[in-house]
């Protein structure tokens, strides 16, 4: 939640009178646990139990990479109290698609074995640590397979140079999802973090549009 974009975000509604709320998944930032103990589904259960227990009426949910996956499973959770959606090179299905897949037959029976396998971070000195758990617990919440019941607008940002999600995978994930006002947004030199200062400009103006439509505004100025 210290992240450039978590805290943009928090400028950009504090300007425009928005309630925003920010929050790590358990082992991740600065909330208690180990990373090595999650899996998806707790995360998903973050995500909802601030929903349920810390926020009010409809939200705009916004998830960045795995962010992007579980905002989704949180969606089709609870879908009443969802207004629309923001997505940032998500990854759904990512342990499956972007890590099983992707190991190798040694690497595949290590993990098995192990029940966890260390590979280097292109982001921190620290590796990344890849658990049995991780990968078949998030079997249970695969999305790409069948069509997404998700009705709500929809706006996926995602990078055309990001090694680690393939943007095709936001296009994939516009067709499944069944409500159709659902947007894609290509930049063509984006990377997986979207971070820079014109990113976030585009995520500020996407957000706006989401939240305050064209119809919706008088002279400029929102009319809610």
């Amino acid at each position: 939640m210290a992240g450039t974009k978590a805290t943009f975000l928090d400028d950009v509604c504090a300007a425009r009178g928005l309630a925003y709320v920010r929050f790590d998944y358990s082992g991740h930032g600065a909330s208690s646990g180990r990373f090595e103990d999650g899996t998806i589904g707790a995360w998903v259960e973050d995500a909802i139990a601030v929903i349920d227990h810390v926020v009010d009426g409809s939200l705009v949910l916004v998830g960045s990479s795995m962010g992007g996956w579980i905002m989704l499973l949180a969606a089709l959770a609870r879908p009443d109290r969802i207004a629309g959606l923001v997505g940032l090179a998500p990854a759904p299905d990512f342990t499956e698609a972007l890590i099983w897949n992707r190991l190798s037959d040694e690497e595949r029976e290590r993990l098995l074995s192990a029940g966890r396998l260390e590979t280097p971070s292109a982001y921190s000195e620290e590796p990344t640590i890849i658990t049995r758990a991780l990968i078949e617990e998030g079997r249970r919440h695969l999305l790409l397979s069948a069509a997404i019941g998700i009705r709500c607008p929809v706006r996926l940002l995602h990078g055309m140079a990001d090694p680690d999600v393939p943007h095709r995978l936001s296009l994939e994930l516009a067709e499944r999802i069944v409500g159709n006002d659902v947007r894609v947004t290509l930049i063509k030199d984006g990377d997986h973090r979207l971070s820079r200062a014109e990113d976030l400009a585009l995520l500020g103006d996407t957000l706006d549009d989401l939240i305050w439509p064209p119809a919706a505004t008088i002279a400029g100025r929102p009319t809610r």
